[in-house]
This record gives structure tokens, C-alpha cells and sequence, in this order.
């Protein structure tokens, strides 16, 4: 009995001394393999998956050694100074309270570990919680060694970047289209009450009100009618039925038509290469009426207004030159920014509304085509579309 007493004193004791060193070793390893590892990880991708294996790995290893000391020493005291008739039942003993305390630090170390590696997502939690429609601001960050949540991180902020600047943009529109239909209605509300005066009794203001009221409702209906299409663009409901045509069919088309309205300018065609084309093409009209419109707008009564088509390998090229007001250097690139006006004054007064050369870059953009605009102030602009046959 007093050498099972002994027997257990000392190997308690071996459990305070093997205690005491894997304290002392939990407290100096780390700081050698955060350096290490931090070098490592500079250099190399480790996963969290990876990391959490080689943290239970490397912690079973260390159990694992100096429980194999703990057994040994028990055992061997116990051989030599026990009954040697019931070894086995003392060395199964042995094993279980050794296994019991490495159980329990792996599930120790093994639960530090498991949070330390998980905190990251819990600030993402904490983060993704606070985003909402009035706070868009807010971005995952997410600091340490490159693993499957900086990527996660990176592919949330993007979304986000996406969302805001979409939700901004349509912000933007919805202001920028309330102001523009604010105007016609405000017009056709001032005639209204010109009617209700004077209209009745002067034939004049009568003459004057009914045109105008009409001139703002077309304007209006414009306006809502592209309004439309740009929303249809933006749900991708927007209808584009391609067909193969011949290109220069519609050129010859739109020049006429184009004279046959614009009686101030000297409409031009020089080259109008034979060749089909597989587009929309009622699409691909209103996007040429559109800048040849504006080069109407802009241009002095009796210039040239050229327009010209070409083949060149698998792309088709159409032009469209006039040698009018131009754009300035700081407009250029803004041209087809929706409601952007160059000049609002002039713009308001030739009835635009802004929303035209979106329009078209829509329709070309949807077509895979690409348009290159060249103006300098008092000399025109060119216009240079390019789409794929």
C-alpha cells in the first residue's frame, strides 16, 4: 500500500515537473515561430485549414513526447520498486491518466487556436452587420497572412463597390430625371395659367400657349421615351434583334432622310462601301441619327455634315465629320455621361435632353463596337464608329 502511495506521489510530482515545462515551452516557442512563420507566410499562401492541422500536429507532438516520458518514468520506478505480478494493470493505469491530461491541453490548446484562427471571421460578422442602404461606406479589413478570408474579403468589397456605385448611379439618374421633367411640366403649367388669364379673350397668347404647351409635351415624351430605353438597358430587358443587312443600304437611307429634313447644311457621302452586316438594325440607325442630329445642332447653317461608311478586314466603319462649334477638351470625356450637356444653355434651347450619346454608346457597346470621338473648339468633331461584321 505505502508503494502505491509513493508510486503516486511521484508521479504527480512528474506531472507538475512535465507541467511546468510545457508551460515554460508554450510560453518561449511562440514568440521563435511567430518570427518563423511570419517569414513563411511573406513568401508562401498557408490556409486556415493548414494552419489549425499544424497547430494540433505540432501540439500532439509535444503531448506526445513528454507524455512517452511520463509513462516511461512512471513505469520503470513502479518495475523497479513495485510488485512486478500486476505490471500490466499498473501500466494500463499509467496510460490512462497520461492520455486523460493530453485530452484535456489538446482540447485547451486546440480551442485557443480554433478561436484565434476564426476571429477574423467574427469581425467580418461584426462588420457585414453594420453595412446598411444608408452605410455603404463600410469595407471588410481584414489583417495577417494571406489565406481563404483575405479572399473572401477582397470578393465582398468588390460586391459592395459595385453596389454602391450602382445605387449611386441610380441615385443619380432618378435626380438628374425629376429635374429634367420638372422643367417641361413647369412650362406647361406657366401656358396653362397664361390660357386661363388671357386666353380666352387674346388670340395671340392662345396661338402662343397652345404651341408651346405642345412643343414641351413632345420634349417630355422624349424624355421619357429614352428614360425608358436606358432603363430597359440597365435591367438588360432592352430588346436587340441582330439580321444580317447591307450597311451601306442603310447609310444611303439615313443620308436621305437627313436631307430631306435638314435643308441648311450640306449633307456629304463620299465613300459608302458595299458589305452586310449581322446587328440590330433599327438599333444601329438610332445610334447614327444621333450624332448626325447633334452635328446639326452644332454646326453653322450652309456647312458640311459628311457621312461615310467603310470595310476594313472584319470591322465596319462609319464616320460621321462636321466642322461646327466642337467640344472642349474637358467635355470630351464626359460626352457620354448621362445629362451631361457641354454647353446647358444651347442644349436646352435645341431641345436636348443629355441623354442621346448614351444612348448610343449603349446600342454600340451592345453591338461590341467601340466609338472614338475627336473635336477641338472651332474647328468640329469627328465621330468614328467601328463594329464587327
Amino acid at each position: 500500500m505505502n508503494k502505491i502511495k509513493l508510486i503516486f506521489r511521484i508521479t504527480v510530482k512528474i506531472i507538475k515537473i512535465l507541467f511546468l515545462l510545457l508551460e515554460r515551452a508554450l510560453k518561449i516557442l511562440p514568440k521563435y515561430l511567430n518570427k518563423a512563420v511570419e517569414k513563411i507566410e511573406n513568401k508562401l499562401r498557408f490556409s486556415i485549414s493548414f494552419k489549425i492541422t499544424v497547430t494540433y500536429v505540432f501540439t500532439f507532438v509535444i503531448i506526445f513526447f513528454f507524455i512517452t516520458l511520463g509513462i516511461i518514468g512512471s513505469f520503470n520506478y513502479y518495475m523497479q520498486n513495485g510488485r512486478k505480478d500486476n505490471y500490466i494493470v499498473v501500466l494500463l493505469g499509467i496510460l490512462a491518466v497520461w492520455n486523460i491530461m493530453g485530452l484535456i491541453i489538446i482540447i485547451i490548446i486546440g480551442s485557443k487556436a480554433s478561436k484565434k484562427f476564426l476571429s477574423p471571421v467574427y469581425t467580418m460578422a461584426d462588420t457585414v452587420k453594420k453595412i446598411s442602404i444608408d452605410d455603404l461606406d463600410k469595407r471588410l479589413d481584414i489583417k495577417g497572412s494571406k489565406n481563404e478570408l483575405k479572399d473572401l474579403a477582397k470578393t465582398f468589397n468588390d460586391m459592395m463597390d459595385r453596389i454602391q456605385s450602382s445605387i449611386e448611379k441610380q441615385n443619380q439618374f432618378v435626380s438628374d430625371a425629376s429635374h429634367e421633367l420638372r422643367t417641361p411640366i413647369s412650362v406647361i403649367q406657366g401656358y396653362a395659367n397664361m390660357l386661363d388669364r388671357w386666353g380666352k379673350d387674346d388670340k395671340d397668347v392662345l396661338e402662343e400657349s397652345i404651341d408651346a404647351i405642345k412643343s414641351e409635351s413632345k420634349n417630355m415624351k422624349d424624355l421619357i421615351e429614352k428614360l425608358l430605353f436606358l432603363a430597359r438597358g440597365d435591367k438588360n430587358t432592352q430588346k436587340v434583334e441582330k439580321e444580317n443587312f447591307m450597311m451601306n443600304e442603310l447609310i444611303d437611307k439615313i443620308v436621305k432622310e437627313t436631307k430631306l429634313i435638314d435643308d441648311v447644311h450640306k449633307i456629304e457621302n463620299e465613300h459608302n462601301d458595299e458589305f452586310s452586316i449581322n446587328a440590330d438594325k433599327k438599333l444601329i440607325k438610332e445610334a447614327i441619327r444621333i450624332f448626325i442630329d447633334n452635328s446639326i445642332k452644332y454646326t453653322g447653317e450652309g456647312e458640311s455634315i459628311k457621312i461615310d461608311s467603310y470595310k476594313r478586314e472584319n470591322e465596319a466603319i462609319i464616320t460621321i465629320a462636321d466642322n461646327g462649334t466642337g467640344i472642349s477638351k474637358e467635355d470630351l470625356p464626359h460626352i457620354f455621361d448621362r445629362f451631361y450637356r457641354a454647353d446647358k444653355s444651347r442644349t436646352k434651347s435645341s431641345g436636348g435632353t443629355g441623354l442621346g450619346l448614351s444612348i448610343s454608346k449603349w446600342i454600340i457597346d451592345k453591338h461590341n463596337g467601340k466609338i472614338h470621338v475627336w473635336s477641338e473648339i472651332n474647328i468640329g468633331t469627328i465621330v468614328k464608329i467601328t463594329l464587327p461584321i
